[in-house]
């Protein structure tokens, strides 16, 4: 997969923060009460935030798929934003993790952040095209700026927008350096509160250079039925004809899981196993000797079975592959209280709610 087909043409949309804790399921929670939440003057007092932060959290809201511009607005001057199916699917009032309490949550986040498309390309490069062994972050910087000066039809960025996500990219992943007098598990207890995605280790330091460097093989904290989600998740985004695909492929290919996860076929494979062993219309074959993975079922269908079984609940609709960033049908909606227009009584009295439970 290339850069343009994976991602789109933005950069430095999320005012220089990276995604703080708790700031993904106020996107969602935000854009559940009302739609327009996020242009209302007083958004900063609603959501509990600056001014800056209020945009912040709605574009990392969009950049992980769980919010999505409402197509079905009325007033198409003033921009809405309504909770995807994945989102509703994991945030909502029975969503299967509401808290954030479960460590696959941070590695659904991650991938959807990643997954075609992506609102985030500097990352997506970062992720899938950038093979050096140890980095710092001018070489990050200068690696990114070069692919996307190099994209076909894109409007290159200012170098500046480039760094402000390459900034935001090691923020959000690599270990903060140390300050005097900050002992070590507070500090790591500051890392995680600071950016909950630091809890995935997927950057680290060198202890010989004090480099960046990208943790490659086996993650202990990434679940199998995530792996085996974000395989078929990635298989119904891509189109992918037939009924299978190779894990060289899913693997390597830049886009891939294999890339986003750093792991390579034999990890992929032994990170898969235990889920297809469990999993109806999913197997592993090996036809010409090559490990393949097949189904035979539709892969979004399939993927989100996965996740009920992970997380014990299920979903309102299918929440795997382009689908699953759709917004929330309409009768969903009104089933939950939330209307389209502000002075729908139902959303006001869903959003005192909230309030009374301390969910802002």
């Amino acid at each position: 997969m290339r850069l343009v087909e994976a991602a789109r043409p933005t950069f430095a949309r999320h005012e220089t923060f990276h995604p703080r804790y708790g700031w993904f399921r106020k996107a969602y929670d935000a854009a559940a009460r009302d739609p327009g939440i996020f242009t209302h003057e007083d958004a900063p007092t609603e959501i509990g935030v600056g001014k800056n932060m209020v945009r912040s959290i709605r574009f990392w809201g969009l950049a992980a798929k769980l919010i999505v511009e409402d197509p079905r607005r009325a007033d198409r001057r003033t921009p809405s934003v309504v909770p995807t199916r994945f989102g509703h699917a994991l945030f909502g009032q029975s969503g299967w993790d509401r808290f954030m309490e479960d460590p696959g949550t941070l590695w659904l986040l991650h991938w959807r952040l990643l997954a075609p498309p992506s609102r985030l390309p500097v990352w997506w490069l970062a992720f899938n095209e950038f093979s050096a062994v140890e980095f710092d972050d001018d070489d990050l910087e200068s690696a990114a700026a070069t692919h996307v000066e190099a994209a076909a039809g894109w409007k290159t960025p200012h170098r500046s927008s480039v760094k402000k996500d390459v900034s935001a990219l090691l923020r959000t992943y690599a270990p903060a350096e140390r300050a005097k007098g900050r002992p070590g598990r507070r500090a790591a207890l500051d890392d995680i509160l600071d950016c909950p995605l630091r809890e995935l280790r997927l950057i680290g330091r060198s202890e010989a250079t004090g480099r960046h460097r990208f943790s490659l093989g086996p993650k202990p904290t990434l679940p199998p039925a995530v792996v085996a989600f974000a395989l078929l998740d990635y298989i119904a985004r891509t189109g992918a004809g037939g009924k299978t695909a190779t894990l060289s492929r899913l693997a390597g290919e830049p886009g891939a899981p294999g890339c986003a996860f750093k792991l390579n076929e034999s990890e992929l494979l032994a990170a898969v196993e235990p889920v297809v062993e469990q999993t109806d219309y999913l197997d592993l074959v090996r036809p010409t000797g090559a490990s393949q993975l097949a189904w035979s079922e539709e892969p979004a269908v399939i993927a989100m079975s996965i996740l009920e079984d992970h997380y014990g609940a299920q979903a309102f609709d299918v929440v795997a592959g382009p689908v699953g960033d759709d917004p929330i049908d309409d009768d969903l909606v009104e089933h939950l209280g939330m209307g389209r227009n502000a002075p729908d009584s139902m959303r006001k009295l869903e959003a005192a709610s909230l309030s009374t439970a301390g969910v802002r």
